[in-house]
């Protein structure tokens, strides 16, 4: 069955970089990435207000495994989600030209720490 068409919400982003971005959220996924399982979450991204690009964040479920142990609690669907937003947005932050941001991030051991401090988690 086809999934339902509905209207997303546009939001904008002013980046540290000085571009402002306007992107919605598509949809969420459970993935695989190589060896690697985790969560994809789907942006429609564009930086010119002409064209969008899908920009992926991939959440692995290891990381998540890591923090939930260490913290002894696990983190909400909602808290999920706030990461991988957070991670979109320091990829607006750090892009020198627009047209040159990656638009397939990961968050990971390496950064996990870091995004849940911005949320004061």
């Amino acid at each position: 069955m086809a999934r339902p068409e509905f209207a997303h919400r546009i939001k904008s982003y002013s980046a540290a970089s000085g571009f402002v971005y306007q992107y919605c959220f598509v949809e969420v996924q459970k993935a695989r990435r190589g060896l690697s399982l985790g969560t994809e979450y789907i942006y429609a991204v564009s930086a010119d207000r002409k064209e969008n690009h899908p920009f992926r964040v991939f959440v692995k479920q290891s990381a998540l495994e890591k923090w939930s142990k260490r913290e002894n609690r696990k983190l909400s669907g909602t808290e999920e989600y706030a990461i991988a937003k957070m991670r979109l947005f320091l990829a607006f932050d750090d892009a020198e030209d627009p047209a040159k941001t990656p638009t397939d991030l990961l968050v990971d051991d390496s950064n996990i720490d870091s995004l849940l401090a911005q949320l004061d988690i």
